[in-house]
């Protein structure tokens, strides 16, 4: 049975790929199938050694109740208008994402926001990834043209930078 898959973070560009995913999943009739990917303290196959039973358990139940709590906030309390399974995935984003859309009738869609050269050395791209592994069609969403006024305004309230009344006319 195919659906959409989405990838969910809880950050602007995750929120704006869920509301697109819900817009696709009703248009289409299917499932929509929101995937919220966890990994271990230290991260990467070698972290399944070094952390114990409880340890394990402790970060799938609290990528149990952030994924509860994104979709919560997305959709303020109400019932989402289309049929909406919620998953998490032990792994990276961009390989949890590709592994659960793994049929070619499925749609996979991924926020992709702005990516500077510093913030792409640190974090590779989850929409790179996806588009390079993806079995089924992958849909990006460009992050809203009200992020990037958001994020100067957070950077001048971090830098405490006086506002210029001028820029609100």
């Amino acid at each position: 049975m195919p659906k959409v898959v989405v990838g969910v973070s809880g950050g602007l560009g995750g929120l704006g790929a869920l509301h697109r995913a819900v817009t696709e999943a009703r248009l289409r009739r299917v499932e929509l199938c929101a995937v919220l990917a966890w990994q271990a303290p230290g991260g990467g196959p070698g972290s399944r050694t070094s952390c114990g039973v409880p340890v394990l358990a402790l970060c799938r139940s609290a990528a149990a109740d952030r994924l509860r709590e994104v979709l919560d906030a997305t959709f303020g309390g109400r019932t989402p208008p289309v049929t909406l399974t919620g998953l998490t995935v032990r792994g990276t984003a961009g390989a949890a994402l590709v592994d659960v859309a793994r049929d070619p009738d499925d749609l996979l869609v991924v926020g992709a926001g702005p990516r500077g050269p510093l913030r792409r050395l640190f974090r590779p791209s989850v929409a790179r990834y996806v588009l390079a592994h993806a079995a089924c069609p992958v849909l990006t969403v460009p992050p809203s043209p009200l992020r990037a006024e958001y994020e100067a305004a957070h950077r001048r309230n971090s830098w405490r930078l006086p506002l210029d009344v001028r820029e609100l006319a």
